[in-house]
Formats: structure tokens, sequence, C-alpha cells
């Protein structure tokens, strides 16, 4: 049987319609370490016909024209949610497995990648209209199993009881906690 680091180390899985379905990226950005060090999450803004409003994510987005990757689309997409330049203080590391979602306001698929990245800059943070708050989350408390938790998600078919981690009056769950989770799982 192979080791446990080799098995955390194994490659992402890319999913192979990706390149036919709307696109988006997300940036995992940790400081200070990476088993001692805090992770960053948004808390997003509350907009009209937006099913996550007021959610914790990733700051992320869709891919646009002039986007060279889903992690310039991560780059670029936090600088404008956040302020934090990529480009400039933050050391890429590695790229996590593709995510299966939908659009907002559609049941129409789309691919989130998720790209991770050491941070090695400042920590003034210039929030936009999409982001309502910023945090850095010490993983050692995200890697706590005893921080984790339930939720009860309301659908059309019913109710839905999922994992979660609560920090602080905020909640991680859905694709952001599932990426959270392969993140700290690879460490």
């Amino acid at each position: 049987m192979p080791p446990l680091t080799w098995l955390n180390r194994a490659r992402p899985q890319k999913l192979p319609f990706r390149r036919r379905v709307t696109r988006a990226a997300v940036a995992l950005i940790y400081r200070g370490g990476i088993t001692e060090g805090e992770l960053f999450f948004i808390q997003r803004a509350h907009r009209p016909g937006d099913p996550w409003s007021g959610d914790m994510a990733f700051p992320g987005g869709r891919l646009q024209t002039g986007d060279t990757s889903s992690r310039d689309t991560a780059m670029r997409e936090t600088a404008e949610e956040t302020g934090l330049d990529l480009y400039q203080s933050g050391h890429y590391q590695e790229r996590l497995t593709d995510r299966l979602t939908r659009h907002h306001s559609r049941w129409r698929p789309m691919v989130v990648t998720p790209h991770v990245f050491a941070w090695q800059g400042d920590d003034a943070l210039r929030l936009n209209h999409e982001a309502r708050h910023g945090v850095w989350i010490p993983m050692e408390f995200l890697s706590n199993p005893d921080n984790r938790s339930t939720l009860t998600y309301r659908t059309p078919m019913g109710a839905v009881t999922l994992p979660c981690c609560r920090y602080q009056g905020y909640c991680i769950w859905g694709l952001s906690y599932r990426m959270m989770v392969e993140f700290l799982e690879r460490r």
C-alpha cells in the first residue's frame, strides 16, 4: 500500500468536459506556513437573485476573454474583489480538483477550478462590492474535527443536512467547505 503522503500528493482531477461549459476559478490563499498558518475567506455581499449571498467563499469568479488560464482568472478576480495582488505577493502552490456546480440563477453546469497560493504580502484589504468581509482563519481551527458541524439546507425537494465549519459567526459549507477539506488533507 502506498504511503499516505504519496496519496495526498496525487494529481487533482480535471473534469474532461470542463472546456465545454462555463468555467470559473477561485484562490485558496494561506499565510504563515502550510501547517500553522491561516486560510483566507471572504463573506460574499448580499445581492438580489444570488442564492449564495452572505456565504463564506474563496475569492474568484468566471473566466473572461483575456484570461490566459483559470489560474489567471483566480488571480485577477482576487485582486478585483479583495485588493490582494497575487501577481506580486502570491507564490503559486498547486491546483486542486475541479468542482462541478451551477450558475447562480440557472441550472446550467459550471466548473470551478481552485488554485492554492502562499501569501507573502501585507494584510491591507480593499474589498469591492462583491465581498462584505475578509477573514483569515487559523488552519489549526479548520483542521480540528471538533470544529466541524452540520447545517440544514432547504431545496425544492426537501431539507438536506450538509457538513460545515463554523468560526466566529461565519459558516463555511458547500463548495468552499469541500475545497477547504481537500486543501487541508493535502498539506
